[in-house]
């Protein structure tokens, strides 16, 4: 008895064992990452998204451990690269520098190639203000100079600007609307391109972020500061709302890759540059060069950008 008993447990497991290894193995996302991944920076060389990205590159390859490329894809004020994006593969090996509130804004006018909710962002490392600079040798010494003599001659007064429907368009937009006075806007492909055309003076005046402004400090006349207070690496530069004007106006900038890609993707390179974002060094280094250092993850980046869409939908609305 006792002998059929364990024949029969014998056959049970048996049974069971044949069974289980009938059963299709539960297929595994494959390791990421195993090559090197492209780092799409959709405005020049040489401005804020290619100077952090050159920043991030040795601390990612070594996180990662793969090269990174830097790829400048560059037109329509970062749309061109955002509308590759949003087309590639959604495998973690195509990643793109990401301004708010560009990607909100640029949808909103027209199609771009690209809408907001194609881009999940993985990170938002650092935020600028912006501020309206002339150069030193300029006549106007304070902003009430500069929009008497803008007043003057509404429209013929010439301000250079990054792209259009970005940040530093929309600022220009809200001072407009502001003043009642008319400008007209210089856009460039990028802030590389901006600032050299401004310190060779064939432009008079530009809405710049506040880490040009701070690279370029001894050299131009910052008339505001689009900050509630004054930014801590430009304490003498004036804001908007000592002037009288209440324009409070931010670019952030962190990383993105399109709809679709893995969330273990997300969570590596979310912790990745989590991990540079905290570095002191960095941060240090951020301040001096006039960046707000910020570490927003994937999850308070989209409620970030869910909150601020309808402000922006408000204000484009405001302004037509």
């Amino acid at each position: 008895m006792r002998t059929t008993t364990l024949l029969v447990s014998f056959g049970l497991l048996l049974i069971v064992a044949l069974v289980l290894g009938c059963q299709p193995a539960v297929p595994t996302e494959p390791p990421y990452p195993t090559k090197q991944i492209t780092y799409l920076i959709p405005f020049d060389p040489g401005g804020q998204s290619d100077r952090e990205a050159r920043r991030q590159q040795p601390w990612l390859e070594r996180s990662l451990g793969q090269k990174i490329i830097l790829d400048y894809r560059v037109g329509n004020g970062g749309a061109l690269g955002w509308s590759d994006l949003v087309k590639a593969k959604p495998d973690g090996y195509l990643i793109a520098g990401i301004n708010l509130p560009h990607i909100i804004l640029q949808p909103l006018q027209q199609d771009v190639g690209y809408k907001t909710e194609q881009i999940t962002p993985v990170f938002i490392f650092e935020r600028t203000p912006m501020g309206l600079a002339v150069l030193n040798a300029s006549p106007y010494k304070t902003l009430k100079e500069f929009l008497d003599a803008a007043k003057a001659k509404s429209g013929e007064f010439a301000i250079g600007g990054s792209g259009t429907f970005t940040g530093h368009h929309i600022t220009l937009l809200r001072l407009q609307k502001m003043t009642g006075i008319q400008f007209k806007y210089v856009s460039y492909t990028g802030a590389a391109p901006q600032m050299a055309d401004f310190m060779g003076g064939k432009i008079g005046a530009v809405i710049a972020s506040t880490d040009d402004l701070v690279r370029y400090k001894d050299q131009i006349r910052i008339l505001g500061v689009s900050d509630e207070y004054r930014f801590q690496a430009l304490t003498d530069a004036p804001t908007f709302r000592e002037g009288g004007f209440e324009l409070i106006e931010y670019v952030d900038r962190g990383v993105g890759v399109p709809l679709g890609t893995p969330e273990s993707v997300i969570r590596k390179l979310e912790n990745v540059f989590l991990e540079i974002s905290r570095m002191p060094d960095i941060q240090t280094e951020m301040w001096k060069q006039g960046y707000v250092p910020l570490a927003m993850n994937a999850k308070q980046a989209k409620e970030h950008i869910d909150k601020i869409t309808p402000v922006y939908k408000e204000i484009v609305k405001d302004i037509k």
